[in-house]
């Protein structure tokens, strides 16, 4: 459905995955009762059916993602590095590195090379700053 209009999109996920997800959320409320009350089972059942109101919002809006493939690709490298950044461990540092990656996976976003976007802003930004006094 991915490539459908929004608007189409919409209309068959109305027809076609809401049932599917209803049905999920039925049995997930009936079969609570049976679920131990402690343990990761517990700890999943508590985190979808006090999420389900968020879980549905793609039902109502067909520019929503079905998941968050996206998001999670975007913030992979940074996931993947962070070891490396032990260094950064203050406020000033952390902000800082929360703007350079907010750069890059912007540049990446826009389909520009996140190397190549930054020189070209650390070469152009400082011909367009003035002193004043």
């Amino acid at each position: 459905m991915k490539d459908l209009p929004a608007e189409e999109r919409l209309k068959q996920r109305q027809l076609i995955i809401k049932p599917l997800v209803e049905a999920l959320f039925v049995y997930l409320k009936t079969s609570e009762p049976k679920v131990p009350a402690k343990g990761k089972l517990r700890d999943a059942y508590t985190y979808i059916l006090n999420q389900e109101r968020y879980l549905k919002v793609f039902l109502t809006d067909g520019d929503v993602p079905m998941d968050n493939n996206a998001s999670e690709r975007a913030i992979r490298g940074f996931c993947i590095g962070k070891k490396n950044w032990e260094m950064i461990d203050t406020i000033n540092g952390a902000k800082t590195s929360a703007i350079i990656y907010s750069i890059a996976e912007t540049a990446k976003a826009n389909n520009l090379k996140p190397y190549e976007y930054f020189d070209y802003l650390l070469t152009e930004i400082p011909k367009h700053t003035e002193v004043i006094n």
